[in-house]
């Protein structure tokens, strides 16, 4: 299983960025599927995670202001981030779980959100 992540860039406070990640390979047991993301100097943590039928979990730092959504039959998970903040600074990742208990994780993709 891979997980491949793009969208991450430089915005301004109060801007807004797409995160999207697309699953490939051995796809068949795939449950939930989210994001989380690393600051410097800091642990990683949870940003949002979907299910398989849709329904989602974020972290309170991100609740009314990022979405995540997802497309089975495409095997895609999306992120919008809207009105952004400083301390959204991070590598964000692209994260899988399977039926059977494997984790998979995407390449980092770097969001900087100027004050």
């Amino acid at each position: 299983v891979q997980l491949q992540a793009s969208g991450g860039g430089l915005v301004q406070a109060g801007g807004s960025l797409r995160l999207s990640c697309t699953v490939s390979g051995s796809i068949f047991n795939i449950n939930n599927m989210g994001w989380y993301r690393q600051a410097p100097g800091k642990q990683r943590e949870l940003v949002a995670i979907i299910s398989t039928v849709g329904i989602t979990n974020y972290s309170d730092s991100v609740k009314g202001r990022f979405t995540a959504s997802r497309d089975t039959a495409k095997n895609t998970v999306v992120l919008r981030m809207n009105k952004l903040k400083p301390d959204d600074t991070a590598v964000y990742y692209c994260n899988a779980d399977s039926t059977g208990g494997l984790i998979y994780w995407g390449k980092g993709t770097q969001v900087t959100v100027s004050s």
